[in-house]
């Protein structure tokens, strides 16, 4: 068969496995179709349908098909974190910046600190360190995994419960945003190339001067021209990032996060995410599935994995329990904002693939990570579900 025959049953297998699965289980209470697919390329890698048939795993998932699956997947993650970037709402931030401030310190420092512990644990044995990474990069990129918020994920969980555009849903968005800044400001340290400072200085210092440019030029254009000239930067801030060697990841990031939402139609940039995400961030999920690794052995991973899903989904609550004792929030509203900021799917996915890429952690670990993410995100509905029914009632009784 030629190359595009077996890209071709890549590509069905990525598209018609987890939909079978979602729709004919009915998994969307506990597991939306974002996270089956998740699974579902988790499967497909190489700790089980390579271990189960590892000659049909060899055939489909040969080198030319890998690479020409990368290479969307590449885009798809740039175009996701570009609107995450776009999503964010500092004037809302700003306008409620003491609040909004407390809460995302305690949501994010917390399990960060508790991831951090763990890593440390971690630590004592071997083969779970990245080849590349000094000890204080595998703990604070760790730490830092433990307590990601995945706006975007965040954002359809809570349209899913109906709370996205009242007062409590806006309240989580400003949270979750200002710990989505956090998470691409700490990569950027973590990446940080002391041999190439020079060029990581420059790109900064040009980046700055270029997006006042830019902002001058988008205000001047339709909204029609903005959203194809919105791609143009794209690539062009992850190309300056990458080249200065702070990440592609993080030049989506920032080429998103200088634009204003209200630039575009809301619900044609709602209709974009939802697109991206049904067209090409599938095959993502199943590129992030073939780096899995199970060689420290299944039950190990596990082991690992249910201990940083503790660390996470602990640190977390704690830290926004604490948040709401100082603010003084009412009854319910601390356990409701605590777990649905446990949601981490997809930006913690991004955010532990780049780790694996420049050797901070090893396979394994991120394997362990990755099942930690799944965790955490099946759990958010079914725990916040019949927490927001008594919020709900204890509003309505006031």
């Amino acid at each position: 068969m030629s190359v595009t025959e077996i890209f071709l049953i890549a590509m069905l297998m990525i598209f018609a496995i987890p939909y079978t699965i979602w729709r004919v289980c009915n998994t969307d209470y506990y597991a939306p179709l974002v996270v089956v697919q998740i699974i579902a390329g988790i499967v497909l890698g190489p700790g089980v349908l390579g271990a189960l048939y590892p000659e049909y795993y060899k055939f489909v998932f040969s080198a030319p098909v890998i690479q020409s699956l990368n290479g969307i997947a590449l885009w798809a993650v740039m175009i996701f974190v570009m609107i995450a970037g776009i999503e964010l709402d500092f004037r809302k931030v700003w306008e409620y910046r003491k609040e909004s401030t407390i809460t995302a310190l305690l949501a994010l420092g917390t399990p960060m600190l508790f991831g951090c512990v763990t890593a440390l644990g971690i630590l004592m044995y071997d083969g779970w360190k990245g080849p590349l990474a000094s000890d204080w990069q595998f703990v604070i990129g760790i730490g830092m995994a433990c307590a990601v918020t995945a706006l975007p994920i965040l954002i359809l969980l809570m349209e899913k419960l109906d709370i996205l555009r009242q007062p409590i849903g806006q309240r989580i968005l400003r949270y979750a945003s200002l710990d989505d800044v956090a998470i691409w400001g700490v990569l950027a340290i973590l990446l940080l190339d002391w041999t190439r400072v020079g060029r990581q200085l420059g790109f900064l210092l040009v980046y700055t001067v270029v997006t006042i440019l830019f902002r001058a030029v988008m205000v001047r254009l339709q909204e029609r021209d903005r959203w194809y000239v919105a791609l143009i930067w794209l690539a062009s801030c992850a190309l300056a990032a990458d080249w200065a060697g702070l990440h592609y990841m993080v030049g989506a990031f920032l080429a998103g996060v200088v634009m204003d939402a209200d630039w575009y139609d809301q619900e044609k940039m709602d209709q974009l995410r939802h697109h991206v995400l049904l067209v090409i961030m599938p095959v993502f999920f199943l590129s992030t599935g073939l780096k899995t690794n199970w060689a420290m052995g299944g039950t190990m991973v596990f082991v690992v994995a249910a201990f940083l899903l503790l660390a996470s989904v602990s640190g977390k609550l704690a830290g926004v329990h604490l948040a709401g004792r100082i603010l003084k929030w009412g009854e319910g509203e601390a356990s409701v904002i605590g777990w649905l900021l446990q949601t981490k799917a997809l930006i913690m996915i991004i955010f532990v693939n780049i780790l694996l890429e420049k050797g901070i952690i090893a396979s394994e670990t991120f394997t362990a990570l990755l099942l930690m993410a799944i965790g955490s995100t099946m759990l958010t509905v079914p725990v916040v579900h019949p927490k927001l029914a008594r919020f709900r009632a204890l509003i309505f009784k006031h």
